[in-house]
């Protein structure tokens, strides 16, 4: 259940007809790079044109004709803080063509073409919440993602109006989805669903999931990213209804039960995000856990308003007494997704 930030990845593209692809970065040093789209060829590039290059090839691969086009990228969101910059630079070029092409594609198929690029195109096994919810997130709202059909709701998550701030704690510390740990846990949660005999881990009842267990008694590894994966799934049911309710306060509480099983059964936290989220809840925090691909990256914080700068300086106080990176921290806010400026 994720919800789009206010920073912005943004795109100016022309169009051209001579099959050529030049890519130029504002936040990165080496000039423009030009590529010919007939030519490009999944897992051929590591740096970041990757990422824009993956979604032309993904557009063409899927029967639409881009014939080339001038790219001019600039983003505001955090660089390996567990933010989903890759996802919004993805969307942000596809949504252009999109209209650059007139091509008439919807949100959810935009999104789906942009977890293809980054799937095949880049290299990395992710899931599809980042690219949706960057593209079809609603100002005020947290998005209700069915990963399996790509269902839909949006949830009012108006903090401000609660009197509640969300803190973001950028630790600082980079991941990155496509160096192997993403692919470990996805790997194990689909041979525990073999073994359990359905489709997806999401298909175990949490009312079945201590028999489920059992018969993962022999695989610890295998039962711990099951145990995570479906106590996850419930507790995404129970922000839903929380929130629905004008309860926001007390999905607080779930945050922190999240971030123990993020620790100790998918086992993707690191000691800054757990300085982080102990720092916060000793300062007065509602909750607080990590979100992200883990292994660094960000966390967030519910804080009352008046607690906001109370919390801050604990967490900054607690990484500087750690000899740890000074962390990033501002407040998020349910925004809009993809859209056209101009």
């Amino acid at each position: 259940m994720p919800f789009a930030l206010p920073h912005q990845a943004v795109a100016a593209v022309s169009r051209r007809e001579d099959g050529v692809l030049r890519l130029h970065s504002a936040d990165i040093d080496g000039g423009v790079t030009e590529l010919r789209v007939a030519d490009l060829t999944p897992e051929s590039d590591k740096s970041w044109t990757a990422y824009p290059a993956g979604v032309v090839w993904a557009l063409r691969e899927a029967g639409h004709e881009i014939t080339g086009a001038d790219v001019h990228l600039a983003s505001t969101v955090p660089a390996g803080a567990g933010l989903s910059s890759s996802a919004a630079l993805e969307v942000v070029l596809a949504l252009a063509l999109n209209d650059l092409y007139g091509l008439g594609l919807r949100g959810w198929q935009l999104a789906r073409l942009c977890q293809r690029a980054e799937n095949v195109y880049v290299g990395a096994p992710v899931g599809i919440m980042d690219q949706t919810a960057s593209a079809c997130c609603e100002e005020g709202h947290a998005l209700f993602l069915d990963t399996r059909d790509l269902s839909q709701r949006q949830i009012p998550f108006d903090l401000a109006a609660e009197g509640l701030r969300l803190l973001v704690v950028d630790t600082r510390v980079k991941h990155s989805h496509s160096e192997g740990e993403y692919g470990k846990r996805r790997a194990g949660c689909e041979k525990g669903a073999a073994l359990l005999g359905v489709d997806a881990l999401r298909d175990v009842p949490y009312d079945g999931l201590d028999a489920a267990l059992e018969r993962l008694a022999d695989d610890e590894e295998v039962l711990r990213l099951v145990r995570h994966v479906v106590t996850e799934d419930q507790r995404v049911e129970r922000v839903v209804s929380l929130l629905e309710s004008g309860e926001t306060r007390a999905i607080g509480p779930v945050l922190v039960e999240g971030h123990a099983s993020l620790r100790d059964d998918f086992r993707i936290s690191c000691p800054e995000l757990d300085l982080t989220v102990d720092t916060a809840l000793k300062a007065g925090a509602l909750g607080a856990r990590m979100t992200g691909g883990g292994f660094g990256g960000s966390a967030i914080v519910l804080v009352e308003i008046a607690d906001v700068d109370a919390v801050t300086e604990a967490v900054q106080e607690a990484f500087a007494a750690a000899g740890f990176t000074a962390p990033r921290v501002f407040e998020a806010v349910a925004s809009a997704g993809a859209r056209r400026l101009r």
